[in-house]
């Protein structure tokens, strides 16, 4: 079973750049596609980037499109997610999550679509 710890959460300010790490333990990471979504205060959950299992294909939502990069390292079992040119709207906790096994070119979108998540990492941006 994959778990997943994030880091690299803390407090940026606005224009600045983070990059968040998710470190995951277990041998199927390298077959899951990996995600990360966020949630803003008073706001539900909202899907923020994802990549294949392959890294072969990214998905970004549309208001991070530019600014925000996912990456994976298999070798490491772990996923990063740079973020440039922050805003206060990116407030949020920032969390990490693991695909269900699927193909190796395939980024989901959808919250159901993932079944392991980790803890979360707060973001604020200062403005």
């Amino acid at each position: 079973q994959v778990q997943l710890v994030e880091s690299g959460g803390g407090l940026v300010q606005a224009g600045g750049s983070v990059r968040l790490s998710c470190a995951a333990s277990g041998r199927t990471f390298s077959s899951r596609a990996m995600g990360w979504f966020r949630q803003p205060p008073g706001k539900e959950r909202q899907f923020v980037a994802s990549i294949a299992s392959s890294g072969g294909r990214t998905r970004y939502a549309d208001s991070v499109k530019g600014r925000f990069t996912i990456s994976r390292d298999n070798a490491k079992n772990t996923v990063y997610l740079q973020m440039i040119s922050l805003k206060s709207e990116d407030t949020a906790v920032y969390y990490c999550a693991a695909g269900i096994q699927g193909s190796l070119y395939y980024a989901p979108t959808l919250s159901p679509e993932y079944d392991i998540w980790g803890q979360g990492t707060q973001v604020t941006v200062s403005s």
